[in-house]
């Protein structure tokens, strides 16, 4: 114990606690469904920093069947949601249409803004007599170009619904309208004594309709699970207008299909979530974080499962990073300082706690880290002493994918793979490539998630060929998942079958046909186009 506390007073020594950033983990920036704030400076100011290129329409075909707008539809709107909430101003469009990385953009001429689950079921009976596509959008967080436009479809935000309709202290479940934004509930839960089960670098701007739609991971999956096991309840509308109440607020109901699975993580392709109602668990008042480092990733691995053994019930995150990743960090982000000076070591690795008494769980901390650092499997670390210090140090892994976004192009890949190969696709990577890119392994390694990046100075085909699809082809030889959290969007739509049978596919397919037989919810994503004949 004298080892590791003697460390961890020689590094307080030596580092500020001065938090990162203005808002304790709350960096717009974030490999979980991420967006920048979508003010118009904002948006100008940061994309004009980086690389960017458009890959929307390259591979694919309006859809013929689909009708065009014209003057008689949008009056129509303006006589359902008000003249405010019917936009065609040109400068809100950009920023409906264009995905936060300026890789995606569409071209749709009109954004709803609807205010209840009543003006949304009216919309989509519209749009579906009519065949009119749309496009379901929340904060525009996503990754891989789900939330927005490919072409010219009809974009409805739900950002105007974003009202808390009710919470139980005795049970914690909340149940709140789709356009709540994460960090609001966040806040509203916070004053109850609770916390939302689902953190992300994203919370500022994303909504939890989407969290929900794209099934998002994050932070503390490792300890409450994803939005599958804590969602109780939805409500939604399907593309016909129909709206489903399966708004449940029980945790025990084994009363037929469970439906409310098939929207979550669907990404709106088989209908509009807008109402929510989920478990929260209760805010616990010991929280700890420790920063380490490890000399080779078996010891990350190895570590790992010691946390697991040894910290049990408290362990609440387990993330990693790679030297290249904090070398990112130092580099490109204003303020970061290396927490253990004045060396670089190979991997890093942060570990949170949460627990209920204080003094209990941080002894069961500090014998741990004794523990693995005799055990060779920590070489430095320290445990942060104040809530700034354990934001400096989560702003650090957050801080990861603006740092890349910083250095230049980005090639970003989401990767579920067996823990312990999760590492050989980073250094095959690594090799494959050589020097004509810089590649980035960093993640969620508590729940066997890989963000793999590949940074170079500018976006290029032929790098672009020696990526794809060698690193889809490897994901599926291990049996792991080409999206952990981001979704398939557009970016991956054509590649599921590297994750999924024939068979499952056809079956997804047969399910989007039933709920929306004219294929105008979200269309040209999830599901791959060579399973739909455009007649």
């Amino acid at each position: 114990m004298q080892k590791w506390r003697a460390t961890r007073r020689l590094l307080l020594n030596s580092y500020s606690s001065k938090s990162l950033f203005h808002h304790p983990r709350s960096n717009p920036i974030s490999d979980h469904s991420t967006t920048i704030s979508r003010s118009s400076s904002g948006f100008e100011s940061w994309t004009s920093r980086i690389h960017y290129r458009h890959f929307a329409t390259a591979m694919i075909q309006r859809n013929p069947a689909f009708s065009s707008l014209n003057s008689d539809d949008i009056n129509y709107f303006k006589g359902i949601l008000g003249e405010k909430n019917v936009i065609e101003d040109e400068d809100a469009l950009l920023f409906a249409n264009t995905d936060w990385m300026r890789k995606y953009k569409g071209s749709s001429k009109l954004l709803l803004q609807p205010r209840t689950t009543q003006e949304v079921s009216e919309v989509l009976k519209y749009c579906n007599s009519r065949r009119l596509a749309v496009v379901p959008q929340g904060g525009n967080t996503g990754l891989v170009g789900g939330s927005v436009p490919v072409f010219d479809e009809v974009i409805i935000n739900v950002g105007s619904m974003k009202q808390v309709i009710s919470f139980d202290k005795v049970s914690g479940v909340l149940v709140c309208e789709a356009g709540c934004i994460l960090e609001n509930l966040v806040s509203f839960l916070n004053n109850q004594g609770f916390i939302m089960p689902l953190d992300l670098g994203a919370k500022g701007s994303c909504q939890i309709g989407g969290n929900v739609s794209t099934n998002a991971g994050g932070l503390r999956l490792v300890r409450y699970g994803s939005l599958h096991g804590t969602v109780l309840g939805i409500e939604a509308v399907l593309a016909n207008g129909d709206v489903l109440d399966m708004l449940g607020t029980l945790r025990k109901d084994n009363t037929g299909y469970d439906l409310k699975h098939l929207f979550i993580g669907s990404e709106g392709s088989l209908g509009i979530v807008t109402k929510v109602s989920i478990l929260t668990p209760p805010k616990l008042s010991s929280v700890n974080v420790a920063f380490l480092a490890c000399k080779d990733y078996s010891s990350c691995q190895k570590l790992l499962f010691e946390a697991k053994r040894r910290l049990g019930e408290i362990l609440s995150a387990f993330e990693f990073l790679d030297n290249e990743s904090l070398n990112l960090a130092l580099n490109h982000l204003e303020g970061v300082r290396n927490p253990l000076p004045p060396s670089m070591h190979n991997f890093y690795v942060l570990i949170e706690t949460t627990g209920s008494d204080e003094s209990y769980d941080k002894e069961k901390l500090e014998a741990f880290l004794l523990r693995s650092m005799e055990g060779g499997l920590i070489s430095d670390g320290v445990i942060a002493q104040d809530i700034n210090q354990a934001s400096s140090f989560w702003n650090i892994r957050e801080g990861v994918p603006e740092a890349l976004m910083k250095a230049g192009a980005v090639y970003k890949y989401d990767l579920s793979l067996p823990v312990e190969k999760m590492y050989n696709l980073v250094e095959e990577m690594r090799t494959k490539l050589g020097n004509s890119a810089k590649v980035i392994g960093y993640g969620h390694l508590g729940d066997g998630n890989l963000h793999l990046n590949i940074s170079t100075p500018q976006y290029d085909d032929a790098i672009l060929a020696q990526i794809e699809p060698f690193v889809y082809e490897w994901t599926s030889k291990q049996r792991g998942s080409i999206s952990a959290e981001h979704g398939l969007g557009l970016m991956k739509a054509n590649k599921i079958f590297y994750s999924k049978s024939h068979e499952t596919v056809q079956l997804m397919a047969s399910i989007k046909k039933l709920m929306d037989p004219n294929g105008i919810l979200n269309p040209y994503k999830v599901l791959p186009h060579s399973i739909f004949s455009y007649s």
